[in-house]
């Protein structure tokens, strides 16, 4: 009885560039612990069928189907020219711009805009070391959006040498770790914490978007990493005005 391997399903997933979603398993077949651990971290389903000779064939014929045309959209249709009501999601696949995911990025691409802005003001402030962190998060931002994009699993991060955990700790305990308490943001605080300010509640909004945009129809959520993400970035600009508010971009 056939035996597949973690190696051997990596071997066969690396020769098709295709987005896959299913993996097919002939039922004989016997598939290794690791093997499904490795589907499974991609987000790739098991499906067993009793003849795989027969999907493969299926498969193929849909492939050069196809690449006949340009576009395909979620609803099958198949297009050479991408009307101007629909976008890409990925690839090929078109969908109507008011897509979940299509607006998720759009707030994505807004919340990069808003960073840049903030740049700008501090330069006009001679802060440079927080010039320096908001690049460091607008490289992280824009990870987020690729990862998005081409349905990659974002990794475990740190911002600001800051694990996830101490970004969590910190901005929920300002006292302990800033020796101030937290406060709702005053105009008498400055226009740079009013800057940031706004780069957190624009983060809370595309953490908001991303929920809609993978949330299930029992309420379960498919990407969690970039959920994550986001929370913790925008607990992070509470710890950045915390460090203004006390001298420490001085």
């Amino acid at each position: 009885m056939a035996v597949l391997t973690e190696s051997e399903v990596r071997k066969k997933l690396s020769k098709n560039s295709d987005n896959i979603r299913e993996f097919y398993v002939q039922k004989n077949q016997i598939i290794t612990p690791s093997a499904k651990s490795y589907l499974s971290q991609e987000n790739i389903e098991i499906k067993y069928v009793d003849n795989i000779e027969n999907i493969n064939k299926t498969k193929q014929d849909e492939l050069v189907e196809n690449k006949k045309y340009k576009y395909i959209s979620v609803f099958g249709a198949k297009l050479n020219e991408k009307p101007e009501h629909m976008t890409s999601l990925h690839g090929n696949l078109l969908v109507f711009k008011d897509h979940k995911r299509i607006i998720l990025r759009g707030k994505i691409d807004s919340l990069e805009s808003k960073i840049i802005q903030s740049q700008i003001l501090c330069q006009k402030h001679n802060m440079s070391k927080l010039i320096k962190d908001l690049e460091e998060i607008l490289n992280f931002v824009r990870n987020i959006m690729r990862c998005e994009v081409l349905e990659e699993k974002l990794k475990d991060f740190t911002l600001l040498d800051l694990s996830e955990h101490e970004i969590r700790e910190q901005s929920h305990y300002p006292k302990k770790y800033f020796g101030i308490d937290h406060e709702f943001v005053s105009y008498k605080m400055g226009e740079i914490v009013v800057s940031i300010n706004d780069l957190r509640s624009a983060t809370r909004e595309v953490e908001l978007s991303a929920y809609q945009a993978f949330k299930g129809e029992y309420g379960e959520v498919e990407r969690q990493d970039i959920i994550k993400a986001l929370n913790r970035l925008s607990s992070l600009f509470w710890i950045m005005i915390y460090k203004i508010r006390t001298g420490k971009y001085d």
